[in-house]
């Protein structure tokens, strides 16, 4: 991760300037909170991003990520002015500066656990990164999708990348071609999201998985998610042999020991993310 867990461990003394960030019953719950800007992506905003998400990854307390907005839309993509050059000094925010370049489309890929966008708006762009880096996308049947970087004169390469991982490469190329709009439906039939809801079940659907997801090991999660990281470099023929080493790496860690015991005497387990 960008930041070590000596870093990340004063989080809650930190002063975020575009991000609302509450811990609570094992899950770190992440708002974006630039609405005036449509919560566009600028230096800032994404190192308090790659912050949290550290925290997260770091504190074996933390279960599930959920990622939502503030504003009229979800993520308008690159902030222009910072593609531009223009810096953001004057912010607030007391997030230590980042010794390592900040890449958008790899943060989430080192948290290994589950990561939870709840999308109810608009979502543009480069915003496709962050919904591409979730584990999972529960939206509402009102947000719609934009990916128009062709009708600037621009290609989305990092959104193309974090796509080809989720959708087949023939969609991927129409989507990133035509630059249009597309519906939530739409979106759930491509593979973008995972769940279409309701706009008033939202909270409570992402709620629902988050306490679903929080009541197993957190353990067996983190490192099966890492695991899946891992594996994406071993060649295809020692896979299963990597696998394996995996699982008795899992076997003798305090929450399968506790899981499989609490099996046996017919009780719910004590997780201790250990």
């Amino acid at each position: 991760m960008i930041y070590s867990k000596e870093e990340c461990s004063n989080i809650h003394q930190q002063k975020f300037a575009y991000l609302l960030v509450e811990e609570s019953d094992h899950i770190l719950n992440i708002c974006l909170n630039r609405p005036k800007q449509r919560n566009a992506l600028n230096e800032v905003i994404v190192r308090e991003l790659a912050y949290a998400l550290s925290y997260a990854h770091h504190n074996n307390d933390i279960r599930v990520v959920v990622l939502s907005a503030n504003g009229e839309i979800f993520c308008a993509g690159a902030d222009l002015k910072a593609l531009l050059g223009q810096k953001d000094t004057d912010s607030g925010s007391t997030i230590p500066l980042e010794e390592k370049r900040i890449i958008l489309g790899d943060l989430f890929s080192g948290l290994h656990k589950p990561c939870i966008a709840k999308v109810s708006k608009p979502v543009y762009a480069g915003g496709f990164l962050l919904l591409g880096g979730c584990t999972h996308v529960i939206s509402s049947k009102s947000s719609s999708y934009t990916l128009s970087e062709v009708k600037r004169g621009i290609w989305p390469f990092q959104v193309m990348a974090s796509l080809l991982k989720i959708m087949p490469e023939r969609k991927v190329i129409d989507w990133c071609t035509q630059g249009r709009t597309w519906s939530a439906e739409e979106a759930l039939e491509a593979g973008l999201i995972t769940e279409l809801v309701k706009d008033e079940d939202l909270d409570y659907k992402v709620d629902l998985l988050s306490e679903s997801i929080s009541k197993n090991s957190p353990t067996a999660i983190r490192m099966g998610l890492k695991a899946l990281q891992d594996m994406k470099t071993v060649p295809e023929n020692e896979q299963h042999k990597f696998l394996h080493k995996r699982l008795m790496e899992v076997v003798a860690t305090n929450d399968a020991q506790e899981g499989m015991t609490a099996f046996k005497q017919k009780r719910k387990p004590i997780w201790t993310g250990k």
